[in-house]
């Protein structure tokens, strides 16, 4: 939050890095095409037993890549166009873009460390 130097006026700041922010199809292109940084997508459902497992592994891993890995959340169940664009046939589905390009799909549940290792591995790879 910062102060605008006026009585009783903040402004909060919010840019996307250090934790998990929603996108929908509005500005997905926007938020994950057109990221200057790599950009780990967490497609969801609110029903969805094991997406309530891993979000809070993945809201950790948004402030331990800050800077260097943007993270969002796609509600399947609300942006079902963006589900079937990329083939999001179950849930949890993690995508890694980088340069625009869906470069890797994590599928289900898997454990912080082993998360972790595949988003090193992409955030250090090049895109051909």
């Amino acid at each position: 939050m910062t102060f605008l130097g006026l009585p009783g006026k903040y402004q909060l700041e919010v840019s996307g890095m250090g934790k998990a922010v929603p996108v929908s199809e509005k500005d997905f292109d926007a938020q994950v095409i057109a990221s200057d940084v790599p950009v780990l997508v967490d497609f969801w459902a609110e029903w969805c037993g094991p997406c309530r497992m891993i979000a809070p592994i993945v809201e950790d891993l948004a402030g331990e890549f800050e800077g260097r890995l943007k993270v969002v959340k796609v509600d399947v169940d609300e942006n079902n166009n963006l589900a079937y664009r990329y083939g999001v046939m179950s849930i949890p589905t993690l995508g890694l873009f980088k340069g625009g390009q869906l470069v890797e799909r994590l599928v289900g549940y898997m454990p912080k460390q082993e998360l972790k290792k595949r988003i090193e591995q992409v955030v250090g790879a090049k895109v051909s």
